[in-house]
């Protein structure tokens, strides 16, 4: 900067400072203003000409008095004029005032931008710098159509200052952030990564800054940088810190720069080149093993930049997770500083751990800790390092530690903050579901969480605890013993009373022979909480005393008395009115079998995946380890997710729990005449669970009539390009009855569909999900139709961003049009770059002929004359097989009605047999169907007959159908 000359002191600033800080009174200050504000405007206004060291006297007044909270309303014009001098504080002044002053619509712009192009045509370094500065400091979008296509020229010049490579570096980093349209990507891309190469290291760490930015948006534009990165990051990890003397700081050298390096190699995968991958390990090696060595300094600022260095080269490690060695060495260092004085490091050390413990590289060194991580959550006094200590337990958890995380959450969990307490709760109950092997452990848990923080216990969490308990017939005696001792404390928690008042409605005639809890004694239980509890839970205790009813016809006459008392009568809450009328007047008129059919045990739930995960992802955001590491660490099944195929009448089926998915794949809603736990939230399929969900057959006419697919059933895709298509025959086969779940899963990508038809028109919505936390690249999913296939089936596909972002999914719409009967489904392959290795995968795509059926119901006789009709042996198509699944009528039924036909009902003689009819609709023609089902129970065997007036289509029917049973 050049020297200020003797001259520019401006004695009269001083002294009008002065005066202001001597002002006794706000009123003085302001007269003293407004007598200073009156003497400038004459200057500005007077005959005699101002020289250069006036205006810019009298402009930092103005300045001054502006930030004292003062409007100005004049001196702009003054402060332009500034900036055509040739003396620098005359033109720093000048670009101060503006930079503050002036906002982007003012009338002045156009003459500061000419300023602003002379300044920077002049190849002065200095004036240069001053006008970059001040396109910086105003970042306008005005200011960025002006300048924007300069600036990068400015950068790349080989006669450019390194000041002034800075400020245009930095310059252009503001003027992409505020308006990323407008910066343009050209040649200067390329050039600006040798930028990286400079030999002044304050150029690198500017230009570092603007690509890491410009280099998430763009990542195939700036990749050439990687090997720059890594080569400069190797030349100061390497250096000694008296190498880089300008640069070191407190003997760390250029610890800034490093990190910013080290951010930049975060928005890329491991290198493809061997020789850089491998110095990118040493570099990091060699960091970690610098974190081992004694300290240089005592003071603070050396441990600071050294550790800032060490957690940006830890998060790298985790970011690219292909180096174990490395992965389990950066876990034994966050170790260290788990017990560390200073409560940052501990924090961070938490934090990061979180992420290593959804590696599989390093679950087993994190799970190493776990004592020192109980210690933590036992005695940190910062409750934002303790939450943390909290999540890395969750994260860490498996089946070999479960019990033990649970027991000291719980522990923690009575003294724990309020602010955690709800997500703690959160926490516990999907770990006990998860991980629980005795099911009476997994209902002592709940009921003890509901005892310990019930006011926290979400409606999700004690849903969860009926729904299990339903499902599983091993456990529900238990159950119902232990909710009933619960009850007998003095004081219970409603929602306690909730889970009770369901769970003996339904079980509690498992534990009436005992004398202690007998019909009447769970009645006058449950009954005496009544008083105490809100409008829905008495509205659920009465459904409970109806049950009762049922249970239990010896209370039946103690029962009524309770429905007819004026409490329940007159009651002014009109639901609980409603119920005791309607209830009381069932139990008086209806006979015993009417009342068992009514009032019968709640079918099994549908499996889904658990709506209390979904509860704790929504309440900690995207892109937390509360949904990433289920993903990536040790998937263990669902509790429930072995529980039998249930048979359900479709009259009464349950209502199943909300639930939340990587691909948000949303169901129909069922309903139910009894009461279930309920929510207004979607079914969607399990992503986290290995083992099939259990299979409950649904209402006829929904569309999602079965569970998830077998997601063990789905092959791992290649590293390599392969042209070889994933057939996972039974997971296609899946999608012949019903349109929404996952059709594939590997580690990297999940593929969910979502589809809808009628008559001969059809959507589908693909959702591909990205399960790792690194970019996909070049990402391209294409539907491949035969030549045999594309004159029957027409298909307009959307296209789909290139770049699929780490643990985000992108969907895909593909209309659907059917012109004739076809035999052969599409196939969907999808090609990306993940890691610097090219993936290319194909699957089927599960569009089938019998998606075009529109069911159509008839009479016995109208049925069997129009089979008499279709007797040509070619359209008639017969199968005799094996039964591959239990042969249960309800699920036998709803997988009729989810291949599209119509079930009608009392037509065949034999009752035992299933008949059904439908059309295929086509652009072209309509094909009439007639199937019929002929179960042999005794020989576990099926005769599967089809007829239609096209022997081709009664062909391809009865094989798809045929692989359902």
């Amino acid at each position: 900067m050049p020297a200020v000359s003797k001259g520019d002191g401006m004695r009269g600033l001083a002294v009008f400072i002065s005066d202001i800080r001597n002002c006794k009174s706000k009123e003085a200050e302001i007269k003293r203003i407004n007598k200073e504000l009156a003497n400038i405007r004459s200057k500005f206004k007077g005959d005699k000409a101002l020289d250069g060291y006036s205006k810019k006297k009298y402009v930092c007044k103005l300045l001054f008095i502006f930030l004292l909270g003062h409007d100005i309303d004049f001196g702009h014009m003054e402060a332009v004029n500034l900036l055509s001098s040739n003396r620098y504080t005359e033109k720093q002044i000048g670009y101060l005032f503006i930079s503050v002053l002036v906002n982007s619509n003012s009338e002045l712009i156009r003459l500061i931008n000419n300023a602003i192009k002379n300044d920077l045509a002049s190849r002065n370094p200095t004036f240069m710098g001053l006008a970059l500065h001040c396109i910086a400091n105003v970042g306008s979008r005005e200011m960025a159509e002006a300048f924007a296509g300069e600036i990068p020229k400015i950068l790349v010049a080989g006669d450019t200052m390194d000041s002034v490579k800075q400020s245009a570096a930095l310059c252009l980093l503001r003027l992409y952030r505020t308006s990323p349209d407008l910066v343009p990507m050209g040649d200067w891309t390329s050039r600006v990564v040798h930028l990286l190469n400079d030999q002044h290291l304050g150029v690198v760490t500017a230009a570092t800054s603007l690509i890491t930015t410009l280099a998430q948006k763009n990542p195939e534009e700036f990749k050439t940088s990687v090997s720059l990165a890594v080569s400069r990051l190797s030349r100061i990890v390497t250096s000694a810190s008296t190498d880089l003397q300008d640069y070191t700081y407190y003997f760390v050298p250029a610890p800034w720069l490093s990190v910013k390096l080290l951010r930049l190699l975060q928005c890329y995968p491991p290198p493809e080149d061997p020789a850089v991958r491998g110095r990118l390990t040493e570099c990091l090696e060699t960091i970690l093993n610098k974190a081992q060595e004694p300290p240089k300094s005592k003071k603070v600022q050396h441990s600071n930049a050294k550790n800032a260095v060490l957690f940006e080269a830890i998060s790298l490690i985790i970011h690219h997770d292909s180096e174990p060695n490395l992965l389990v060495r950066a876990c034994n260092q966050l170790g260290q500083f788990l017990q560390h004085r200073e409560t940052n490091l501990r924090y961070l050390a938490l934090e990061s751990m979180c992420t290593l413990a959804s590696s599989e590289f390093s679950h087993e060194a994190v799970k190493t800790h776990i004592e020192t991580v109980i210690n933590a959550l036992k005695t940190e006094r910062d409750v934002s390092v303790r939450q943390r200590a909290v999540d890395l337990l969750y994260a860490m958890c498996d089946r070999s530690n479960a019990q033990q995380i649970v027991a000291e959450m719980l522990n923690y969990l009575e003294t724990a903050d309020y602010s955690i307490r709800e997500e703690i709760v959160l926490k516990v109950a999907i770990l006990a579901e998860k991980y629980a092997v005795d099911y009476t452990w997994y209902v002592d848990t709940i009921l003890n969480l509901i005892r310990i923080a019930g006011d926290y216990v979400s409606e999700e969490v004690w849903y969860r605890v009926i729904q299990i308990v339903i499902n599983r017939d091993d456990v529900q005696g238990y159950a119902a013993k232990t909710v009933f001792e619960a009850l007998q404390a003095p004081a219970c928690h409603e929602n306690l009373v909730k889970v009770g008042g369901y769970i003996l409605g339904e079980f509690g005639n498992l534990i009436a022979g005992d004398p202690r809890s007998s019909p009447l004694i769970q009645f006058n239980l449950l009954h005496s909480k009544f008083h105490l509890c809100s409008v829905p839970t008495r509205a659920l205790l009465l459904s409970t005393y109806i049950k009762f009813v049922n249970l239990f016809p010896e209370i039946k006459t103690t029962i009524q008395d309770v429905l007819r008392s004026d409490s329940q009568l007159k009651n002014a809450d009109v639901e609980l009115q409603q119920r005791a009328v309607e209830y009381l007047r069932l139990s008086t008129i209806a006979s015993t079998d009417i009342l068992a059919t009514v009032l019968e045990e709640m079918p099994p739930f549908p499996e889904r995946e658990s709506s209390i995960l979904a509860k704790l992802k929504k309440k900690k955001g995207p892109g937390t380890v509360t949904d990433l590491e289920e993903i990536k660490k040790e998937r263990s099944s669902d509790m429930n997710g072995s529980a039998e195929p249930a048979s359900v009448n479709a009259s009464a089926v349950s209502t199943p729990s909300p639930s939340a998915d990587l691909l948000g794949l949303g169901a129909a809603p069922l309903t139910n005449s009894a009461p279930p736990p309920s929510s207004s939230g979607s079914l969607l399929v399990d992503v986290f669970s290995d083992s099939a969900s259990a299979v409950a057959p649904l209402a006829p006419g929904s569309d999602d009539n079965f569970a998830s697919p077998d997601l063990a059933s789905s092959e791992v895709v290649s590293e390599e390009p392969a042209d070889t298509v994933h057939d996972a025959d039974e997971l296609f086969h899946k999608f012949v009855c019903k349109n929404n779940g996952v059709l594939f899963e590997n580690q990297l990508l999940q593929i969910g569909l979502k589809s809808e038809f009628r008559q001969n028109l059809g959507r589908m919505f693909i959702f591909y999900g990205n399960k790792t936390s690194t970019q996909f690249l070049n990402f391209t999913p294409t539907v491949i139709c035969s030549d045999d296939l594309q004159p029957s089936l027409n298909l307009q596909t959307k296209p789909v961003d290139p770049t699929v972002d780490g643990g985000a999914q992108v969907q895909q719409v593909v209309n659907i049009e059917c012109v004739s009967d076809f035999m052969e489904a599409p196939i969907l392959n999808i090609q990306f770059r993940y890691g610097g290795t090219f993936q290319n995968l194909s699957v089927k795509l599960p569009i089938t002929l019998n998606k075009f059926f529109q069911p159509t119901e008839m009479s016995s006789q109208d049925f069997f004359q129009r089979w008499k009709q279709l007797s040509n042996p070619k359209q008639e198509v017969q199968n005799i097989f094996k039964a591959k699944h239990p042969m249960d009528a309800e699920i036998t039924k709803a997988k009729i009605i989810g291949f599209g036909s119509a079930l009608l009902e009392e037509v065949d003689p034999n009752p035992a047999n299933f008949v059904g009819a439908g059309i295929i609709h086509t652009k072209t023609t309509q094909i009439g169907c007639l199937l019929r089902l002929e179960p042999n129970l005794q020989a576990q065997m099926y005769r599967l007959t089809l007829r239609t007036s096209k022997e081709a289509v009664s062909q391809r029917l009865c094989e798809l159908l045929s692989e359902q049973f």
